[in-house]
């Protein structure tokens, strides 16, 4: 069993989250994705976030009709911020023997990752899939991590991928580029302008129906 961890403020979900899901599942072959919403963003308490009962609801329409799309609401149920080695972790030990995890992320947050709880742990702990932006590439692991961490992983040629001591392997891939943001989402809906094709249809109606994003 192979299942991909997509966590995120999704504030709200959008095409670009659902069509990168949709790639990585086909290249790594996952059995499923399941879409992590966070409950309290440790690196954004300075910024306004929605609700989580909305932010969820709009993930579980977004991906109601893929049956190998799930949501898990295991950030909010634990309460306080929301640090994912605690979810990995989680999805670890509550998962059927032999689970394979796969960590989805974009290549902006794992320039960040140094400023993660326990970062250097959570590195081994499952594989990695960041997600790049065109013209981006990975010369040296150094570039990103501090040196006495990047020396602890080797580019495998074969795998096409950054391999650790504990066998995990970290993936730089470039998909289909939408060029789609929550924040510009927010303003459009905001302004009064069209979210069309940006959102799924089913999201689109939630934001209506609940006059999200008006008072900014």
């Amino acid at each position: 069993m192979k299942w991909g961890l997509f966590g995120g403020t999704f504030d709200p979900i959008h095409m670009g989250h659902l069509r990168c899901a949709v790639e990585v599942r086909e290249i790594f072959d996952l059995d499923r994705i399941i879409f992590i919403p966070a409950a309290q963003q440790p690196l954004k308490t300075d910024k306004k976030v929605t609700p989580f009962h909305h932010r969820e609801q709009m993930v579980k329409l977004a991906v109601e009709a893929n049956p190998p799309f799930s949501v898990s609401d295991i950030e909010n149920l634990r309460g306080g911020k929301s640090y994912s080695i605690d979810t990995v972790k989680h999805f670890l030990t509550a998962s059927p023997e032999g689970l394979e995890l796969y960590f989805i992320m974009g290549q902006d947050a794992f320039q960040d990752i140094h400023r993660w709880k326990e970062w250097e742990q959570l590195l081994l702990l499952c594989n990695f899939i960041v997600v790049t932006r065109p013209g981006y590439e990975v010369r040296k692991f150094s570039d990103i991590l501090p040196e006495y961490a990047a020396a602890q992983f080797h580019f495998d040629t074969d795998a096409g991928a950054f391999t650790g001591p504990t066998g995990g392997a970290i993936y730089f891939k470039r998909l289909t580029f939408l060029e789609i943001s929550s924040t510009d989402i927010r303003n459009r809906t905001k302004n009064g302008q069209s979210i069309l094709y940006l959102v799924p249809d089913s999201v689109r109606h939630y934001i209506s129906e609940n006059a999200l994003y008006k008072d900014l």
